[in-house]
């Protein structure tokens, strides 16, 4: 039985696991892994150094097998309660044989280990450089809640340009700061998905901005360049198509959401901080329940601060969410707000800014990115 066949056959069983190994000579990975997910299954290509990932969909596997098969000589491919044995000669000569399989990996195996999208063994230079990985790829103990930041950060990135088939993607980093997150985004971006990427990190201290170019220089890293710039009147030469903002204190996220309102970004990611504005503006009558208690007064004025954030962006044609970053175990400024260039109907638009707008007069608020938008 030829070994198409035999893939097509397996794969009509329905497949939960596979690895794929001893590679031949002209093969471009020395082995591949893949397991079943709930939307699909979830590929790691690994060559000497690196792993390289993908997300197939269920009706894709069959397709993406054949596309390797010829690579490789072992194929090991786990269904419901049998493994299935495909070896393959120097010669060609293909050899198939099933045995009953009592360990069977279960569909939840998935979900019950965390598939992060940089794994520990993989040599990433700048998170060793950052202490988050030994020189060998292991994560180190006391930075994992870091590195599962980064990869949480980078999963939601991938929700997004994993079915946009960018060839190249121009994206600015406002307030960059020492950059852990801005190499790593470019790390994944075109060491993973294969994406010539551009980014410009923009920051206003000049020893922060003079490091970065150097370790950019350092890991070979010739699309991400560092700059002095201020969020509030920064010109951009070529359209982003994707803008970041990480922590920017206090209004000057809302001056990172309105530039990338006014380019026409495609996409936006931004965690806010420090936000004082409302908080000093904030009174109510009706409602002086929230601002009678500092603490709650405090909380609540941020939290609203997001919530009109995000309905402005509804009204200039983004679909947002506001999203759980990391747990608020390991942090209080959790919230990232992820907003897509969408078709927004005209009746939607105006239902969210007169939301925004209710909340603002209740509460005598006088946000920057309403007054800057208006």
């Amino acid at each position: 039985m030829e070994l198409l066949n035999i893939i097509d056959n397996v794969v009509s069983e329905g497949v939960i696991k596979l690895t794929i190994s001893k590679p031949k000579s002209e093969a471009k990975y020395k082995k591949v892994t893949v397991s079943r997910t709930d939307k699909g299954y979830f590929a790691e290509q690994f060559t000497e150094k690196q792993a390289f990932h993908k997300n197939i969909a269920k009706d894709e596997l069959g397709t993406y097998l054949k596309e390797i098969a010829n690579d490789f000589l072992q194929f090991n491919i786990w269904t419901a309660d049998t493994e299935h044995i495909v070896l393959v000669s120097k010669k060609g000569k293909v050899s198939y044989k099933r045995k009953k399989s009592e360990t069977a990996p279960a569909k939840k195996e998935h979900n019950r280990k965390k598939q992060y999208l940089i794994r520990e063994g993989t040599v990433v230079p700048p998170l060793v450089d950052m202490g988050i990985f030994t020189p060998e790829g292991k994560v180190v103990r006391s930075m994992y809640d870091k590195f599962r930041q980064i990869n949480r950060f980078l999963e939601l990135i991938n929700d997004e340009i994993k079915n946009r088939n960018y060839q190249e993607i121009n994206i600015i980093d406002f307030g960059c700061g020492k950059s852990y997150l801005t190499f790593i985004v470019y790390y994944y971006l075109t060491e993973i998905m294969g994406i010539k990427a551009n980014i410009t990190g923009l920051d206003l201290k000049a020893d922060v901005i003079e490091n970065c170019n150097k370790s950019a220089q350092k890991y070979g890293y010739t699309g991400l360049e560092f700059k002095i710039g201020d969020i509030n009147g920064y010109k951009c030469k070529d359209k982003p198509d994707m803008v970041i903002t990480l922590h920017a204190c206090d209004t000057a996220t809302d001056f990172a959401l309105y530039n990338a309102i006014e380019w026409g970004a495609d996409l936006i990611f931004s965690v806010p901080c420090c936000q004082h504005e409302l908080n000093f503006q904030m009174q109510s009558e009706k409602l002086s329940i929230l601002t009678r208690y500092g603490i709650i007064k405090e909380r609540t004025a941020a939290l609203m601060t997001d919530a009109i954030r995000a309905n402005i962006l509804w009204y200039k044609g983004y679909n947002t969410q506001l999203l759980e970053f990391v747990d608020m175990s390991h942090t209080p400024k959790n919230i990232l707000i992820r907003a897509v260039k969408s078709q927004i109907p005209q009746k939607t638009k105006e239902k969210y800014l007169k939301e925004a707008e209710s909340l603002i007069t209740e509460f005598g608020f006088d946000p920057t990115l309403y007054r800057l938008i208006k």
